[in-house]
């Protein structure tokens, strides 16, 4: 498989890494990124040799950094919904992903990069990495599969980390329940060999039918929530809030 934004490779054991390779720093979600990686997640996961999924980003700085702020401040009410439903689009192949999905979590990770990663099976970050989501900082909320949040991190976790938009550290992460497991930085490759390894001697029928199980097993208001966090979005852009504080941020980034 050809990508422009991405590199794909699958081994002799069936074991996928797909890493964001877009040219960005922070391997940033912009729309042509987010189309191309859902277009590779629903070609491979019919790709029956397939045994197990690393999703990277390039180099250590980060996993993804977020939503292209450059895209998002120009975005209206329509344009929005169009954006934030690919978004969403990108999350659910990975959640509907038929064999076990394990992030590889070096740097930051945060806005639509975490959400990308907590709808993953199996989080794996350093002692480096840091975690945030900042949305409400920039004049709108955070949407989509921020609500696997309370699943994952528990209620309260949950709204302090969403409405201040402050960022955590790997240890806070590893203790509220986002990551499964932390190494230092130049361990995170063994550790996440290590985990694939347990998987491949698992029967492949019967990790794909147990993936399918916890899937199902997902709380049916997940659903519900991803329809009525789009129009949320959407509903967000309706008056110029979000386009103000998106301006701070480019001033401030101007100043620096």
């Amino acid at each position: 498989m050809q990508l422009e934004h991405a590199t794909l490779t699958i081994d002799d054991r069936g074991v996928a890494t797909l890493q964001i390779d877009n040219g960005t720093s922070l391997n940033i979600l912009n729309t042509p990124t987010v189309v191309e990686l859902t277009r590779a997640l629903r070609a491979l996961a019919r790709d029956e040799r397939v045994r197990a999924l690393v999703v990277r980003g390039s180099g250590d700085k980060a996993f993804i950094g977020g939503a292209d702020i450059y895209e998002l401040a120009k975005l209206n009410p329509e344009t929005a919904v169009d954006f934030i439903t690919r978004l969403g689009g990108l999350c659910e192949a990975i959640r509907d992903f038929p064999v076990p999905t394990i992030a590889r979590l070096a740097g930051w990770c945060m806005g639509g990069g975490l959400e990308f990663a907590a709808a993953c099976d199996i989080r794996v970050g350093t002692t480096a990495s840091h975690f945030a989501m900042p949305e409400v900082r920039i004049g709108i909320p955070s949407v989509i599969h921020a609500n696997l949040l309370p699943r994952l991190i528990g209620e309260g976790n949950t709204r302090w980390f969403l409405l201040t938009g402050a960022a955590i550290d790997a240890d806070k992460a590893m203790r509220w329940g986002f990551l499964n497991e932390v190494v230092e930085p130049d361990a995170i490759d063994a550790a996440i060999a290590h985990t694939v390894s347990e998987i491949l001697e698992c029967g492949p029928r019967g990790v794909r039918a147990q993936k399918a199980l916890l899937r199902a097993w997902e709380d049916p208001n997940i659903e519900r929530g991803l329809k009525e966090s789009i129009a949320m979005f959407g509903a967000s852009y309706e008056t110029s809030e979000p386009q103000d504080y998106m301006q701070h941020f480019f001033d401030r980034k101007k100043k620096k």
